[in-house]
C-alpha cells in the first residue's frame, strides 16, 4: 500500500501548524507530528472510515479536532484534505467539492 499526500492537504497541514504555533511556541510542531501519525495509520485502516461527503472517507485525528479526507484507489491512499472540524459542515462540503 502507498500513501500520497496531495498539495491541498499539505497546504491544510501548514495552515493548521501555523494556527497552533501562534497559540504557543512548539504546539505547531506537535500538531504536525500527531497529524502525520494519524495519516500514517491510514496504511492500516484505509477504507474502514465513513464517507459523509461523497467519495471521500473521513478519518478523525486522535489529538486535534481535524478530519483527514482521503480516497482509496487500488493500492494507494490519497489524502486530499485535512480539515478543522470546527468549520461549518456547509464550508467543508464546499471545500471538498472544489477538489
Amino acid at each position: 500500500m502507498k500513501l500520497e499526500i496531495l498539495d491541498l492537504a499539505k497546504a491544510d497541514l501548514i495552515e493548521g501548524r501555523s494556527f497552533y504555533e501562534k497559540q504557543e511556541v512548539g504546539i505547531g510542531d506537535y500538531f504536525l507530528r500527531c497529524l502525520f501519525e494519524d495519516i500514517d495509520q491510514l496504511l492500516i485502516t484505509a477504507g474502514s472510515h465513513r464517507k459523509p461527503f461523497g467519495r471521500y472517507h473521513r478519518a478523525l485525528s486522535k489529538h486535534f479536532p481535524f478530519a483527514i479526507f482521503y480516497t482509496l484507489d487500488d493500492d494507494t491512499v490519497k489524502v486530499w484534505s485535512v480539515v478543522d472540524c470546527r468549520r461549518r459542515p456547509s464550508w467543508i462540503r464546499r471545500h471538498l467539492r472544489g477538489l
